[in-house]
């Protein structure tokens, strides 16, 4: 038996140090789950206990599932990985890239030099960015009048590109036009494929873009943090969205999330059910960017995030970061993870067999507090092992 005692203090230390308002986090080894717990409140206003089967919204975690429902299209002949992905969605064959504004404060725009394709939405490297950590594409929807992604709107998605496709790694919303592949090729809304296709095989009833009933009793709020301490705030998604966010719309729990952390480890397969092929799950797990390395994302919307300095030099697969030197956690080199904007974060060590997933609820992204409590629990999983 694995002895978890320390795994659970270090969790408990944080919420009730104050550190965090509460977490909820899960482990497992190829062998099984070893561990999961929940601890602190789930809401600072209702004092209601954060249990491992809290709710969370799991943010740009969304875009591993993604990427995999992406994936099996793939195996199935429907996608290709370099080919012109504008044959299955012709507007990205007239996006631009954003030179710049005019001396009127007009965006310049030009083509782009070749046409995107799904390799570059999985790998970010089809020149999309994020406003938070892109101010001239916050620029650009201000003159625009561009909504956000979290608006869940079409409109959302028709951002010009901050680069040429397949020149260099940029942090955006690829994933979700991977999801709008998806649709187009299995003539499925994404909720209803990723259902059928990925979560219902995998035993995911707690994983969906709409917050059921049974789901809501379970829900944590999200908190913001400021000079004052936690604030409360009512942070959710439409749940009649125009589109299902492939980069970042699902809530789930952390015992939910493990579970296709585990199908990962075992090269596609958990629960009984084969989801992707062994290949499959081996060419998403290896860099699929060549040269080009992942750059720090510094923020431009403090509210929203810190900067995230952790990326710098990083590699990334098919929707994964990997990390290419071994980190003081224990983390292998070569292993897997990510995170959602809500300091949620993951992992999957193919080498050491053991994956791991840790949720907060609060904004800013990468919090200092949430993140040491996060890397403590990672190092005690390993040390349990």
């Amino acid at each position: 038996m694995v002895n978890t005692s320390k795994i659970a203090d270090g969790l408990r230390r944080a919420a009730e140090s104050g550190d965090v308002p509460g977490v909820v986090a899960a482990a497992a080894t190829a062998d099984g789950v070893i561990f999961e717990g929940g601890y602190g409140k789930r809401s600072l206003a209702t004092n209601e206990p954060m249990t491992a089967d809290t709710v969370v919204w799991v943010a740009s975690m969304t875009k591993a599932l993604t990427g995999a429902c992406a994936m099996q299209q793939v195996e199935r002949g429907k996608l290709s990985l370099d080919g012109d992905i504008a044959a299955v969605l012709p507007e990205l064959g007239r996006v631009q890239v954003l030179e710049g504004f005019d001396a009127a404060g007009k965006p310049r725009l030009r083509a782009p030099k070749r046409a995107i394709t799904l390799r570059h939405l999985l790998t970010h490297t089809a020149g999309y960015a994020y406003d938070m950590w892109n101010a001239d594409i916050t620029r650009y929807m201000e003159v625009t009048g561009t909504p956000g992604i979290i608006s869940c709107t079409n409109a959302a998605l028709s951002l010009p590109l901050v680069a040429d496709p397949g020149e260099k790694w940029e942090y955006g919303i690829s994933i979700d036009w991977a999801g709008k592949a998806v649709e187009a090729v299995s003539g499925q809304k994404l909720d209803r494929y990723m259902q059928e296709n990925l979560l219902g095989p995998l035993g995911m009833s707690d994983t969906a873009f709409k917050i059921g009933e049974a789901q809501r009793k379970r829900l944590a709020k999200i908190h913001a943090r400021t000079p004052d301490g936690f604030v409360v705030t009512d942070t959710e998604l439409p749940q009649e969205p125009e589109f299902h966010m492939g980069g970042g719309g699902l809530y789930s729990t952390v015992g939910d999330y493990l579970k296709f952390l585990q199908m990962m480890l075992h090269g596609g397969t958990f629960n009984g059910a084969q989801v992707l092929r062994p290949e499959t799950v081996a060419t998403m797990s290896r860099n699929a960017m060549g040269d080009i390395v992942c750059r720090a994302m510094k923020t431009v919307a403090p509210s929203l995030s810190n900067d995230v300095d952790f990326v710098a030099g990083m590699k990334w697969g098919l929707s994964f970061l990997i990390n290419p030197e071994p980190l003081p956690t224990g983390r292998s080199a070569g292993s897997l993870a990510w995170a959602g904007l809500a300091n949620s974060y993951y992992w999957i060590d193919p080498v050491r067999k053991v994956a791991g997933v840790y949720a907060t609820q609060i904004l800013p992204f990468f919090d200092a507090k949430a993140v040491a409590a996060c890397e403590a629990f990672e190092r005690d999983v390993y040390q349990a092992l």
